[in-house]
């Protein structure tokens, strides 16, 4: 009976692919329907709302990239993603080099900590944050008062991902380094950075993309023209609510950049993901 079990669910069983499908169905499906519904006219969505494009409606897509604000809000997007992904990877890996190489008292503690911290998400904190920044800061409205936050919150997965990369380094090569001169700082700028380079990458694609898809916490720091695209797109999707097509179309654009860099770098976020899971 068992070896029948694991012959009926086994590796390359119908019902794993079927689940494989309907997990890609459930995951690209939106996006495909919004990429090409902004291909469509609102008469073809009304008339069809699951059909193809026909005629091609280029229309909706012209529109969004000749809108001025849909490049202020991209910009946006882009520089609070940037400074989010090089602080937290920056300071990611100085938490993770001492937590991986030094031996030191209530070590396996502190990075506890870091792991706990995977468990609360921004949302918990908003209502401080915003006062924080804000008022004790005074950084609201301002691209480094949403990246900082990111940033740290950003912290967590980074640390726990770095730290396996850093371990895994050969002592043989650190104590080779120090015989020929090479200072701790040396040690950590010109052996441990490029050998953990995967998990850099890693976690800075995962740092970019969930600062270009944050909402919650730019809705409250930022107003006018700093704000991000997912706050653009529930704008423009207030002002424009009866021009689903244009809709779609500027949904899908504001996405599109998260998507690609992901797309682009899905082999390094999986190789660095084993390499934090061998370690």
């Amino acid at each position: 009976m068992a070896s029948r079990r694991k012959k009926e669910f086994g590796g390359g069983s119908p019902l794993v692919y079927f689940l494989a499908l309907a997990a890609v169905a459930l995951t690209v499906g939106p996006v495909l329907y919004g990429a090409l519904g902004g291909f469509r006219s609102n008469e073809q969505l009304a008339r069809d709302p699951a059909g193809l494009p026909d005629p091609w409606v280029f229309k909706n897509y012209s529109n969004v990239i000749s809108n001025p604000d849909f490049w202020h809000y991209a910009v946006n997007s882009t520089v609070i993603a940037l400074i989010t992904t090089v602080v937290a990877v920056l300071f990611g890996v100085m938490a993770a080099y001492p937590l991986a190489r030094y031996q030191f008292k209530f070590r396996e503690s502190l990075f506890m900590v870091f792991v706990l911290g995977l468990l609360f998400p921004a949302a918990v904190a908003i209502i401080p944050l915003f006062i924080l920044v804000t008022r004790d800061l005074s950084m609201g409205n301002t691209w480094w008062g949403v990246a900082l936050p990111q940033a740290a919150f950003a912290l967590p997965i980074t640390v726990v991902i770095l730290r396996p990369f850093l371990m895994a380094i050969p002592k043989e090569l650190e104590e080779a380094a120090l015989i020929d001169g090479a200072s701790r700082i040396g040690i950590f700028r010109w052996l441990a950075l490029p050998l953990s380079v995967p998990g850099l990458i890693t976690t800075g694609v995962l740092a970019f993309v969930g600062s270009w898809n944050a909402y919650l916490l730019p809705l409250l720091l930022l107003q006018d023209d700093m704000r991000t695209l997912p706050l653009g797109v529930a704008d423009y999707s207030t002002e424009h609510s009866a021009d689903t097509a244009g809709v779609l179309a500027f949904t899908t654009l504001a996405m599109i950049p998260a998507l690609l860099l992901f797309l682009t770098m899905q082999r390094r976020i999986v190789g660095g993901l084993q390499g934090a899971v061998k370690g």
